[in-house]
């Protein structure tokens, strides 16, 4: 007699992601997840995005993501070029927040700071500057 092995997907959820603090119904608003320390904050790190159009005021983006914690950053993309524009030393030019609200010093807030966990449906709010 055989054993039977039932295997589930993990449960997911969604995250709502309200994007608030939009200066100009201009270019994209780029919210991002990251799964792994490790992988945050770059671009090619994360886990899971969402590209929604700016709308002044604020915008709402929706991800369904498996439960679990994530570092969650967002920026505005006004001139839509699909990079976070920066000068010449290196500090971004265009807006963009992070989970919790979390604000780096020098840099991006570290993964724990911008982290969110998510168990079931969830609603948060990040104010872009």
């Amino acid at each position: 007699m055989g054993i039977l092995s039932v295997q589930t997907a993990p449960k997911k959820s969604t995250l709502t992601v309200e994007i608030r603090g939009i200066k100009k119904s201009v270019g994209k608003i780029f919210v991002a997840v990251y799964r792994k320390k490790d992988d945050y904050p770059a671009a090619s790190g994360r886990y899971k995005y969402s590209i929604v159009d700016a709308k002044a005021g604020s915008t709402t983006a929706n991800i369904e993501l498996p439960n679990d914690t994530y570092a969650v950053a967002v920026f505005h993309d006004a001139n839509d070029n699909t990079v976070m524009d920066k000068n010449m030393f290196g500090v971004p030019i265009e807006m963009y927040g992070f989970g919790n609200n979390a604000r780096g010093t020098f840099s991006a807030p570290s993964f724990e700071e911008a982290a969110i966990e998510l168990k079931q449906d969830r609603k948060i709010v990040v104010y872009i500057k």
